[in-house]
């Protein structure tokens, strides 16, 4: 799991995020698999495709899910750059062997139709052409409801332990077949 802090359980208790809930999920369907949360707040598409070889070499995954881009957008970064580190980081991982599913994300409406639109599109597009698994929106059903903010901790930025079952429910119908 290559993640940002919605990864990492920012502001979050310890073990109540979305990828503890995955490991009890593959316990609780016994698919033998060991979960290496390699996420770090703040991350961005340039970080983690500056620390994932490592990762590649030191835990040799079958799966690697990228959680990222959410920091790209928050810093106003480049889409294209954005999009390129995905894209090798997809390609990295699967020529070591392994499986990748892209986690999408949105960005809210005041970065302007022409950003929003493309930064939602990138995720499918570096899928597309990878061959990789789409989790196309991390977010649904938490973002995007009649009142998100009860959703999201103070700074509505980061989920709440509340909202951490449906980010599973997004990834997990796309990460199963990678898994199984």
């Amino acid at each position: 799991m290559l993640g940002d802090s919605l990864s990492a359980e920012y502001g979050l208790k310890r073990g109540s995020g979305w990828v503890a809930l995955l490991e009890n999920r593959l316990a609780a369907e016994k698919i033998p698999a060991r979960v290496v949360n390699a996420s770090v707040s703040g991350e961005t598409t340039s970080g983690g495709r500056s620390r994932l070889p490592a990762l590649l070499t030191q835990h040799k995954p079958d799966v690697v899910v990228i959680e990222l881009g959410a920091n790209d957008a928050l810093r106003g970064l480049p889409l294209d750059m954005t999009e390129g580190n995905l894209s090798q980081m997809t390609q990295a991982a699967q020529k070591s062997g392994a499986k990748v599913l892209l986690v999408g994300m949105q960005v809210p409406p005041n970065y302007g139709t022409a950003y929003t639109d493309r930064f939602a599109g990138l995720f499918g597009n570096v899928a597309r052409a990878n061959k990789a698994a789409l989790a196309p929106f991390f977010l649904k059903g938490v973002a995007d409801v009649d009142d998100p903010a009860r959703m999201f901790q103070a700074d509505r930025i980061h989920p709440r332990a509340e909202a951490h079952p449906q980010m599973l429910a997004n990834v997990w119908p796309e990460l199963k077949k990678l898994v199984q």
